[in-house]
């Protein structure tokens, strides 16, 4: 599975190897550029899987976890006994500091998010009882021409799990086949001709996506709609299509378009995030 600059579950897969430390963001007081909850990990020879700050607060908790001998929660920054650490953005963190953490419960959320499906871990912080994952974005590809293949690549570039399928693949009329959507996929559809949308949608609205986009103009959409509703699909599923799809309503450069439908999808899905 790739690690990207949104996968923030590679602290917790690096930490079911043995010697491994465990840092875990349990407590925020003011503004801090990480959500509760963040992670890092930090490897016997003092190398860090993960990040929490600007690199100061990543070398402190390597020596904090040399240290320790059992988890305790520490306060770094505004309030805390470490006169001689401040942090620049003038916040004050309380940070779980777990030398040893349990192996087994996290090789088994590691397991289960494997498995794509919501996990928990159990932390040792009355602030934080326990952590919340969620598997991560998948992104379900249908389309044709440029576009397409735009999406694909700048998704694939940001190490996002992406399947895409062309025309080539496909039936026109009908569904797809041997495919799945949880409510961690997001499913876009860039085609120009619109008569390959129809089985495409009336499957995706059937699965748990948490997003479906389609590109297309104003008449493209109208009867996109109009068809799906006498097939008869309810207004309710109808208002779970995203189109005009992206983040910029109109744009028509293929990479503008990749750029903007990404953004959209990747925001929806960080509002899906257990710990905001």
């Amino acid at each position: 599975m790739p690690t990207s600059w949104a996968d923030d579950r590679a602290a917790l897969r690096a930490a079911c190897e043995d010697g491994v430390g465990l840092c875990t963001i349990v407590g925020i007081e003011g503004s801090f550029s990480r959500r509760l909850g963040a992670q890092l990990a930090v490897h016997p020879d003092g190398t860090i899987t993960g990040s929490l700050a600007d690199g100061c607060l990543e070398k402190q908790l390597a020596s904090e976890i040399a240290a320790a001998t059992q988890p305790v929660v520490k306060r770094f920054g505004a309030g805390s006994e470490l006169i001689d650490f401040r942090l620049p953005c003038g916040s004050g963190l309380d940070v779980l500091i777990d030398p040893v953490p349990d192996r087994a419960a996290c090789r088994a959320v590691i397991e289960q998010l494997d498995r794509r499906e919501a996990a928990a871990l159990a932390l040792s912080s009355e602030q934080l009882p326990e952590r919340r994952y969620i598997p991560a974005l998948r992104l379900l590809l249908f389309g044709e021409g440029p576009e397409l293949e735009a999406l694909r690549t700048l998704a694939a570039a940001a190490g996002l799990e992406t399947e895409a399928h062309g025309k080539d693949a496909l039936s026109l009329g009908r569904r797809p086949t041997g495919l799945s959507a949880d409510g961690w996929t997001a499913v876009v559809l860039l085609f120009h001709d619109h008569e390959w949308e129809q089985a495409i949608l009336e499957w995706a609205l059937e699965t748990r996506a948490f997003f479906i986009g389609a590109q297309g103009g104003f008449e493209a959409r109208r009867g996109r709609t109009e068809r799906l509703a006498a097939a008869g699909a309810p207004p309710g599923q109808l208002a779970r299509i995203r189109s005009p799809v992206g983040a910029i309503t109109r744009t028509r450069e293929p990479g503008v378009l990749a750029l903007s439908v990404l953004a959209e999808v990747v925001g929806e899905y960080e509002a899906l995030h257990p710990h905001g």
